[in-house]
């Protein structure tokens, strides 16, 4: 283990047994004890979670005593929220990254373990879909990535796609929101984009080696955290609530609903109970759209259905019908007939 991580770990014992401790004061001796360290070490450790925004008052006699946590995505502070899980989450947690995509990648190709989580409360070039760029602002919305190793081809990612998405809509519905899904890997709030998945992953052609679920979710940005160009666009929680929403207790649900929708995959073969709920709160399945495969190809097609490897079905003005794995759509408001 190296230092950084014998540091962090440090941080969440301590933290631990603060927190079984709410009322009363530990002691720096006690805590020492415990752990194996000098006193010195945990007066340093209380000191760098107070630099991270925990309240911490100490007494010279009575010790520490743990007052307030601030609104962080630590480990420390999300896992608590967790349903009872036997999915190998650990969450990796970092003030600023570019992406968490690209971190999570990395660590995937140092062979970190299915369920690694990183998490960033910032991200300087989030991505997007199609290489757009996710705004990313600081310790108000969700940025994740998790590490996956499904005995999938290439063609699950989509399939992964989807059941990100499910996971998020599930998670906000028990906040209270009404939520639609606009494929491959958007959701919506009151027809406004809450959140995007991205997903990236590297293998074979017939086996993927690692896949990485990229999930960047508005929760706590006001109207003014908006471009004009955005503000018709998108929105986030706090807006289409009303008040602020506690983004460990999201990130908690999200994880804790993702996992059985991964683990019913895995067991069945199938995700139809994911596919049944994303094709109800689909905002786009019966509707006419402007289809683009790539930037120079742009076709009008009709929605039929979503299929069981989450790819959008479609039917073109020849009548010929398709599965399309991927692309950019954009719902028209008037179209020729389809028959």
């Amino acid at each position: 283990m190296n230092h950084k991580m014998r540091v962090r770990n440090m941080k969440q014992k301590i933290l631990k047994i603060l927190k079984q401790n709410p009322s009363s004061f530990v002691s720096g001796q006690k805590i020492s004890e415990q752990f194996g360290v000098t006193r010195a070490a945990v007066w340093k450790s209380i000191k760098q979670l107070q630099a991270a925004g925990y309240e911490i008052e100490s007494e010279t006699k009575n010790g520490y005593k743990l007052i307030s946590c601030p609104d962080l995505l630590t480990s420390s502070e999300v896992m608590p929220y967790l349903k009872k899980s036997c999915f190998p989450y650990q969450i990796i947690h970092f003030n600023q990254l570019d992406s968490t995509n690209n971190k999570a990648k990395e660590l995937a190709e140092h062979r970190e373990p299915e369920g690694t989580v990183v998490i960033a409360e910032q991200q300087t070039q989030g991505k997007g879909k199609v290489g757009k760029k996710w705004i990313s602002a600081p310790y108000k919305g969700i940025y994740m990535s998790i590490i996956l190793r499904p005995e999938l081809d290439f063609s699950g990612s989509s399939l992964l796609s989807l059941l990100g998405c499910v996971a998020v809509g599930k998670a906000l519905l028990s906040f209270g929101c009404s939520v639609q899904f606009k494929w491959p890997n958007d959701v919506y709030v009151n027809e406004k984009k809450l959140c995007g998945i991205l997903t990236e992953g590297s293998g074979e052609i017939d086996q993927l080696d690692y896949l990485i679920l990229g999930i960047g979710i508005n929760v706590n940005q006001t109207r003014q955290d908006f471009s004009k160009s955005l503000s018709s666009k998108a929105s986030s929680l706090k807006i289409e609530l009303g008040y602020r929403v506690s983004r460990q207790k999201l990130t908690a649900a999200i994880l804790s609903e993702f996992e059985i929708q991964y683990h019913q995959l895995k067991q069945n073969g199938s995700a139809k109970e994911a596919l049944d709920f994303y094709k109800n709160h689909s905002n786009i399945i019966g509707e006419k759209v402007l289809l683009q495969r790539n930037k120079q190809q742009t076709v009008e097609a009709k929605v039929l259905d979503i299929d069981q490897f989450g790819q959008l079905t479609v039917q073109y003005h020849d009548g010929s019908i398709v599965a399309i794995s991927s692309g950019e759509i954009t719902v028209q408001n008037t179209s020729p007939n389809f028959t």
